[in-house]
């Protein structure tokens, strides 16, 4: 059950049209066979009650509050209403939901930076569709960061994690094209992305000593120069600035050869330098229970390893698993004593 058993999780909405409102459903349907930890709904009560309809599902809806959520959620699934912007049809996105999304987000960090409930766990978005409606940060991350820096005056440096039951995963380059990434690739952004992880897994994942596996850019990771010259230039030094520092930070090593079996138990975390160099192995050891989790926040968000699957919306064959990991994860690491602030 919940670190935190009269405060309950902060679940956003995610994008109204997308898989978000089934796999709600469907892990509150479970909450006692699974022993979740209680959580609010952050979102449009009618879309919830339409999409419960639409398949077949019984499922109490109720207005709530976070002073209220956790006594309601043993009997009903307890919303705080945030109108969506629109009527709402699975699998079909409309710009004039994105204010409503937008506002579940704002609101989940207010009440988890408050206190008021004890992590946020997000829903997918769909980010063509929040652009459309002027949304001007990368995706999820980057926006929780500008949201954290707004409330506290003092700049946060997200890091994203994908953390699944066989390997927990760092991007330190995340959303940009690959072409970019020897650029924008430097020894101090790798270093504070080593910090950051180092940090949030001792305080929040109570892991005394982690140990980080830092993967070179290029193929054998430079082959000592021949495949390029990043991984002794960029990669090697800010290893070495790290060791220094006491982190247990070593490699650059080759990518192809730290995801088996016997590599990953020699470490706790795998820096990688590029998204799919993190992304390809986490999703291919835990596709359906993996977590993304945002590090160097001065709260805790989890979210759900997928995206808004329109494709398959409303249809009753979305799985709940990586959101039932996600409200667990969060409940966990939320009971923790570490902060970013």
């Amino acid at each position: 059950m919940s670190s935190h058993p009269s405060i309950p999780l902060a679940l956003t909405q995610g994008d109204p049209a997308g898989i978000g409102p089934d796999i709600t459903l469907a892990a509150w349907l479970r909450r006692n066979e699974l022993e979740l930890p209680p959580f609010l709904f952050l979102g449009d009560t009618t879309v919830l009650r339409e999409r419960a309809a639409q398949l077949g599902l019984n499922v109490p809806l109720k207005q709530a509050d976070p002073a209220t959520a956790c006594k309601i959620f043993r009997d009903a699934l307890p919303i705080l209403q945030i109108d969506a912007g629109s009527a709402v049809i699975a699998g079909e996105p409309h710009v004039e939901t994105a204010r409503g999304t937008i506002a579940a987000i704002e609101m989940g960090v207010s009440l988890s930076m408050s206190g008021k409930t004890s992590a946020i766990v997000t829903n997918p978005i769909a980010k063509s569709v929040l652009y459309d409606a002027g949304f001007g940060f990368p995706g999820h991350t980057e926006f929780l960061a500008d949201l954290a820096t707004r409330a506290t005056g003092k700049p946060h440096m997200p890091v994203m994690l994908l953390a699944g039951p066989k390997l927990r995963a760092i991007p330190v380059t995340i959303h940009i094209p690959l072409r970019d990434v020897p650029q924008v690739l430097t020894s101090d952004l790798i270093a504070e992305t080593c910090r950051i992880t180092d940090h949030d897994l001792r305080t929040r994942f109570g892991i005394a000593k982690p140990r980080l596996a830092v993967a070179g850019l290029n193929p054998h990771a430079g082959e000592n120069g021949a495949l390029g010259k990043e991984d002794d230039e960029i990669v090697r030094r800010a290893i070495d600035v790290l060791r220094a520092e006491g982190i247990d930070a070593f490699g650059p090593l080759p990518a192809d050869t730290m995801f088996h079996d016997e590599a990953r138990r020699r470490y706790d975390v795998a820096i990688c330098m590029y998204h799919d160099q993190a992304l390809i192995p986490a999703k291919a050891l835990g596709f359906d229970d993996s977590v993304n989790v945002t590090l160097g926040l001065p709260f805790v968000r989890t979210s759900p390893d997928h995206g808004t699957a329109f494709g398959i919306a409303g249809k009753g064959i979305a799985k709940e698993d990586s959101l039932v990991a996600a409200l667990r994860l969060a409940s966990a690491i939320s009971g923790k004593t570490g902060s970013n602030t």
